[in-house]
């Protein structure tokens, strides 16, 4: 599913006003993390992840990995911060607007 330009600004206002869930450190993107992202998603649908200053991974590559390898949806990437949506399969918690 790919987000038009108003479903993404939609989901950048939702997203404004949210705290990371899950930081990144000097050990970049793991498993461990990418679990952790995956276990917030299915809970929030609309998480926000920071890269730590000492990690090492880029954050375009880090957005792309994790959209790829979670089925998630990159709303935006800011500085040092993604935010990433998923919808809930069964019990959808965010509305996106239609049309572009």
């Amino acid at each position: 599913m790919d987000l038009t330009g108003k479903q993404r600004r939609h989901l950048r206002a939702l997203g404004h006003h949210l705290d990371a869930v899950v930081q990144l450190g000097k050990a970049g993107l793991t498993d461990g993390v990418v679990a952790a992202v995956d276990t917030a998603l299915e809970r929030h649908e609309l998480v926000k992840v920071r890269l730590g200053t000492e990690c090492p991974d880029d954050i375009g590559d880090v957005a792309e990995s994790l959209s790829e390898r979670l089925r998630a949806e990159i709303a935006q990437t800011l500085g040092r911060t993604i935010l990433l949506y998923r919808r809930h399969p069964k019990e959808p918690k965010i509305k996106l607007p239609t049309g572009s």
